[in-house]
């Protein structure tokens, strides 16, 4: 599908991809009705809905909590390390600073990189500039960003407040690009534009390629992008083994490194959910090819990704020498590892694809995956190429998950997801899930490196966690014992997390027993 690089707004995910936030059944079953979503006929389309481009979608009456994507743009843009975000929003928006401060100087202390604080500030949107509108604030605040950082770029990110009061925020970019003499980057992420989070990597990403990416590059036959966020260092020297430099983006680059994103021989990702924007976008725009494999997780995905890096930059007998050696190198801990870990039952809560290759390294290590929790699912990423299927990928080499859930990070419903396969264990990266599951008795790993399952040792780092967590369980067993969940028996009592959903009369009832 065409990347549309001339208008400042990005399409949401569910223009472009049919993005959905709500589905419950088997792995396959969606994965076969993504099938029917990208093209196919499907009866199980929503009447009146686009049929080459929906699945069927559960409507709940209420979303319990989540993020959106502005918050995803002070994930990426916010942590660009020579410029600044100017968030144009109430001072609520900026919240997420907090935590994402705490992120990023992780980020930098796991890459080796001098530790500082990120760069943001809001303009502070109140009552009166909700009634006569916040540009000026804005301008001020861009002047104030230089005046304290001379940044080599500022990004701008909107709000639903500078949404609904409609705010010329592309107009001021514009004229303080000219004043300042550097790239100011307007990203239109309105929470209320898109049902999910996701939506905000898009446009951070589409912003970058529009005004900073060379627009005459010179291409560098060793360099590869990786899209990632802010794991450690696993690509480079993955990748030296085959000849090859990294160039990290987003999070954590500099102005410089998203210069020369179209320079490079190859764009890869570690989640083709954070990836499959830029990637496309500079391969359509810049003929940087991007990797169409699956996700490196699991042997069948690390060789098969492998292989398909090496053939694009033409490195095909380094590869295989590299593939035999790790195989060789990791047999003999994970024939531990499997014997240790055996007769377990895991469960997986996060991001779509980068769940996909979670299961997979499980099912590599020999513990059962009988459920799983995803945040959204796209039927199609950006390429369209099935070869980044990654939830095909999953089905096909490692079988089906019969309790697979798509949730917005619903709360609410997660109680009653775990307690239809109690798990030993859970995997996470949103660590909000973590409290329920230790209410429940289940320990969580929370994988804060993203990366730590990535490649051939990441199936050994992801052993080792769960063999440390699991050592801790009794004390998830006694949190369990003396705390009481915070919901009504009613709920504890119900079989389906799903069914506010399924059946809105159930809340009607709930109301009336209340009267």
């Amino acid at each position: 599908m065409k990347i549309n690089l001339d208008t400042p707004v990005v399409e949401s995910r569910e223009q472009r991809l049919g993005t959905i936030i709500a589905w419950d059944g088997k792995a396959s079953e969606l994965s076969r009705e993504s099938a029917y979503a990208r093209g196919e006929s499907c009866a199980k389309q929503c009447a009146g809905r686009d049929k080459a481009r929906t699945l069927c979608e559960l409507q709940g009456p209420f979303t319990q909590g989540s993020v959106c994507s502005e918050q995803m743009v002070e994930c990426q843009a916010g942590n660009v390390r020579d410029a600044v975000l100017v968030q144009h929003s109430p001072i609520g928006c900026g919240a997420g600073q907090v935590i994402y401060n705490s992120i990023y100087r992780n980020g930098l202390a796991l890459r080796n990189l001098p530790v500082e604080n990120l760069r943001m500030i809001c303009t502070n949107l109140e009552e009166k500039d909700m009634v006569f509108g916040g540009i000026d604030k804005l301008r001020q605040s861009i002047r104030d960003a230089w005046e304290r950082n001379h940044p080599k770029a500022i990004f701008i990110s909107t709000s639903c407040s500078t949404g609904i009061i409609g705010d010329d925020v592309d107009s001021v970019a514009s004229q303080m690009e000219e004043e300042l003499a550097i790239p100011v980057i307007p990203l239109h992420c309105e929470g209320f534009k898109s049902k999910h989070w996701s939506t905000g990597f898009d446009a951070t990403q589409h912003g970058i390629v529009r005004q900073i990416v060379r627009k005459n590059p010179r291409k560098q036959e060793d360099l590869v992008n990786v899209i990632n966020l802010w794991g450690s260092d696993v690509f480079t020297p993955m990748l030296a083994e085959l000849g090859l430099r990294v160039n990290y983006v987003v999070d954590l680059a500099t102005v410089g490194d998203l210069e020369q994103l179209s320079e490079a021989a190859a764009t890869v990702g570690f989640c083709y959910t954070l990836s499959s924007y830029m990637a496309a976008a500079l391969e359509q725009q810049f003929g940087v090819p991007e990797v169409k494999a699956p996700q490196p997780y699991g042997f069948a995905g690390t060789d098969a990704w492998l292989r398909e890096l090496a053939r694009v930059t033409h490195r095909e007998e380094q590869a295989e020498a590299y593939i035999a050696k790790e195989h060789q190198r990791i047999a003999p801990r994970l024939a531990e590892l499997r014997k240790e870990l055996r007769g377990l039952k895991g469960y997986v809560a996060t991001g779509s694809a980068y769940a996909h290759g979670l299961i997979a390294v499980l099912r590599e290590l020999g513990i059962a995956v009988d459920g799983s929790l995803v945040f959204h699912h796209d039927p199609v990423y950006d390429s369209q190429d099935p070869r980044q299927d990654s939830l095909a990928h999953l089905v096909d080499h490692y079988g089906d998950v019969p309790v697979f859930s798509v949730c917005n990070r619903q709360q609410y419903q997660f109680y009653g997801l775990l307690q239809r396969v109690k798990p030993d264990f859970i995997l996470i990266r949103h660590n909000g899930l973590a409290p329920l599951a230790s209410r429940l008795g289940i320990p969580a790993a929370p994988l804060g490196d993203e990366h730590h399952a990535l490649g051939y040792h990441g199936i050994i780092n992801l052993g080792e966690t769960i063999l440390e967590i699991m050592a801790h369980k009794k004390f998830h067993q006694d949190l369990a014992a003396h705390t009481k969940l915070p919901y009504k028996q009613w709920w504890l009592e119900q079989k389906d997390p799903f069914i506010l959903a399924k059946d809105a009369t159930v809340l009607r009832k709930e109301k009336v027993a209340n009267v």
